[in-house]
């Protein structure tokens, strides 16, 4: 097995980590009666309130969930907010308190992890300002997996150090959902954080139909444009519950995000990871067209993604089964680094690597005859047994930084020498 040196940190799920969330009722009538429907009804209840029993009902609600989460209040009254639209309220002498009870009747509290904190990804932070000489901050993407088994995207910051160091910024207290989203064209949507929220206690929630299922496995990359500007750009997995897609999420500054669908053939599949920058005037992307081998694929434009080429096919015992990327490529000077994931017997997951050709990736170099990590010991236990898995690696000075999942319930660190893992290669 490949040195590596592992962090003691590791973060799991925690079903304590809750946001407040719309609970959505249908608008319509009552399909039985033709009368007015639950949403006006309950409503409804709420207006025939005197206003002691409506302060009452609402310091009740208070006293229950303000101390668990942030700006409750104001979530109330946003959500207020999407009532009175649906329903054409006349709210002229309606007083906050009452705005807010009715809000408070259309959320609910969501445990986002409490199921599973898997696949990362981790990407240099846009501000690196303030730091000692050695260090990075960073940015990690985590895959929270909550109620009804629901993919979103929780974010958490950073620093490595030198030395194989890494410290993970303190988590805030509340979290809270990126919100006010705008509708772009080509179904694209714009979320944002909000002013006063910390990235590390921002959660992107499903926001299309597409995606009402999952947000899955979002590989980040800091992308460098030709004019020298960057910006991060992830793919996901959208999931509905009956189909998937690939769609894109692109960022300047991680406090608005746009959640895009990718065209094109290879959108149909999970597992795409851009390249981070063009390469002789073309996008590269990494896919998985066929669920069993690792293609390269590329394009004109971010927006539209064809067939690609066969890059890499099961070789060895350990991958024989499927190979996938395991995100980004990483730029070196001998060539892009890619990490890959395979699976053998009794579906025993591992994480190897290639190396490709730096003017033409589709020239393989090299690759691992045998595993950098392996599910083993106290690696195997969790909600999907024997399973290692990342989205995305860094390079930090002559190592390379692996966040990776642990049997979909935990994420682990781990350190790995790039000059020893190119030696490794055949």
């Amino acid at each position: 097995m490949f040195d590596v040196i592992h962090c003691p940190l590791r973060l799991q799920a925690d079903p304590a980590r809750v946001v407040v969330r719309p609970f959505h009722i249908p608008i319509e009538a009552d399909p039985k009666t033709g009368g007015p429907g639950r949403v006006r009804r309950i409503v409804d209840a709420v207006l025939e309130m005197d206003d002691a029993s409506a302060h009452a009902e609402l310091e009740l609600v208070l006293r229950d969930f303000e101390a668990r989460h942030w700006q409750t209040r104001a979530v109330f009254m946003t959500r207020y907010g999407a009532i009175k639209v649906a329903l054409g309220l006349d709210d002229t002498n309606l007083s906050e308190e009452r705005k807010q009870l009715i809000g408070a009747f259309f959320c609910h509290e969501y445990s986002y992890a409490a199921a599973a904190l898997m696949n990362p990804s981790i990407v240099a932070a846009p501000d690196q300002s303030g730091l000692s000489q050695g260090a990075v901050r960073i940015v990690m993407s985590l895959r929270a997996v909550g109620e009804g088994h629901i993919s979103s995207v929780a974010f958490r910051e950073g620093i490595l150090g030198p030395d194989a160091a890494f410290e993970l910024m303190p988590e805030p207290p509340f979290a809270t959902a990126a919100d006010t989203a705008v509708e772009l064209p080509r179904g694209a949507v714009e979320v944002h954080r909000h002013r006063d929220s910390s990235l590390s206690g921002t959660v992107l929630f499903p926001m299309t139909s597409a995606q009402s299922k999952g947000l899955e496995d979002l590989r980040l990359v800091e992308f460098t444009h030709d004019d020298g500007t960057t910006e991060w750009i992830g793919t996901y997995t959208a999931y509905n519950g009956a189909t998937i897609r690939s769609e894109l999420m692109r960022t300047r500054d991680f406090r608005s995000f746009v959640l895009a669908p990718l065209s094109g053939s290879a959108a149909r599949n999970k597992g795409m990871a851009l390249f981070p920058r063009r390469i002789g005037g073309d996008y590269y992307m990494l896919g998985r067209q066929d669920g069993e081998n690792v293609f390269l694929i590329r394009s004109g434009d971010l927006d539209s993604w064809g067939e690609g080429e066969l890059l890499l096919k099961p070789r060895y015992p350990w991958e024989q089964v499927q190979m996938g990327n395991c995100g980004s490529p990483v730029e070196l000077d001998e060539g892009w680094l890619m990490l890959t994931h395979g699976v053998g017997a009794m579906r025993k997951y591992s994480i190897g690597a290639a190396l490709l050709d730096k003017d033409d990736p589709s020239k393989v170099l090299g690759r691992t005859t045998q595993p950098i990590l392996s599910a083993a010991n106290e690696d195997r236990e969790g909600y999907v047994p024997n399973v290692v898995y990342t989205c995305g690696a860094l390079k930090h000075g002559d190592r390379l930084f692996v966040p990776y999942g642990v049997a979909d319930s935990s994420v682990a660190f781990g350190f790995v020498n790039i000059k020893d893992l190119l030696a490794e290669m055949r």
